[in-house]
């Protein structure tokens, strides 16, 4: 990138985890054990699901996109964090950082609409059951799923389309362990207005919106629970919901947690500690939440 009375960026420096560096082989070792479990675990779990004809249905069709978005949302960063680690080169091209923000704001959003999506099909087998299976029909489940997989397609190519528009100044330091979009943004010499409105509107638009379709879904279900409100109804309630809602939970509280230390100008360590727990952590926790909480799992993995 070639800009009047700007320094060309062909590369940027992603300056890493705040450790010591006697510290990064214990590090290493750590996130490379939490990478490989999070790699195993959902594999695994999108195994049990092709092999267990009992698994064949809605929900679990679902469950295994979002275990292939785990581990496709860990790899965009995870091995590149461990690379750096080990060969202490913190060097990334221009066009390996561009790449790396596009699929990690698609697979991010992905996630994002497969909650919500999960959460509608658990709406529609409690409140709706008699009607299961002429509403979650096959054509409706794919179109649901290609759905989320354009729309974050979109949503993140028009990202990328902003960002590979702006110029860089000579400081190409990012001080995360990713080519984060709200880093490389301060790093622009560019007018970032356009950016940081798309950030607020569309950005707000593909987080606020799922997460109202969840809510609303379990609203409805919390009122088809306590019209019939016996012991049975509600153990099986929450032996259908209880791992989504777990997973909904981490999901949500780890991005809110990461936009608060973010919106109270806490420092850089802070949300980088935020930002590994969600590409990172809860990637790694899902396939244990499934396998623990979910008798079917439990069932087909036995």
């Amino acid at each position: 990138m070639t800009r009047d009375n700007q320094s060309s960026v062909y590369e940027f420096l992603l300056l890493g985890l705040p450790i010591q560096p006697e510290q990064q082989g214990i590090f290493f070792a750590l996130f490379l054990g939490m990478y490989m479990t999070t790699v195993l675990g959902n594999l695994l779990i999108i195994l049990l699901i092709k092999l267990d004809p009992h698994l064949h249905t809605p929900m679990y069709f679902f469950l295994s996109h979002l275990a292939l978005t785990d581990v496709s949302f860990s790899s965009v960063t995870v091995p590149k964090m461990l690379m750096n680690m080990q060969t202490q080169d913190q060097s990334i091209p221009y066009a390996g950082c561009v790449t790396q923000t596009y699929f990690f704001l698609f697979f991010a959003c992905i996630d994002n609409f497969l909650l919500a999506v999960m959460a509608y099909d658990r709406y529609v087998a409690i409140c709706h059951p008699l009607r299961y299976i002429i509403i979650m029909r096959e054509e409706l489940c794919i179109c649901l799923l290609a759905g989320s997989w354009l729309l974050s397609c979109a949503y993140a190519l028009t990202h990328t389309i902003l960002l590979a528009q702006m110029s860089f100044c000579a400081d190409s330091v990012i001080p995360h362990f990713f080519c984060d979009l709200a880093a490389l943004l301060k790093l622009s010499c560019s007018d970032t207005s356009l950016n940081e409105l798309v950030i607020f509107t569309v950005g707000a638009s593909v987080v606020i919106f799922p997460l109202c379709c969840i809510l609303v879904s379990y609203g409805h279900i919390g009122v088809s629970i306590l019209r019939v409100p016996s012991t049975k109804g509600i153990c099986k309630a929450l032996s259908t919901c209880g791992s989504h809602l777990s997973v909904v939970s981490l999901f949500y509280g780890t991005i809110m947690a990461l936009y608060l230390s973010s919106s109270s100008g806490q420092s850089h360590e802070k949300n980088i500690i935020s930002s590994m727990m969600y590409t990172v952590v809860t990637p790694m926790l899902n396939p244990f939440i499934y396998s623990l909480r979910n008798r079917d799992i439990t069932l087909a993995l036995g």
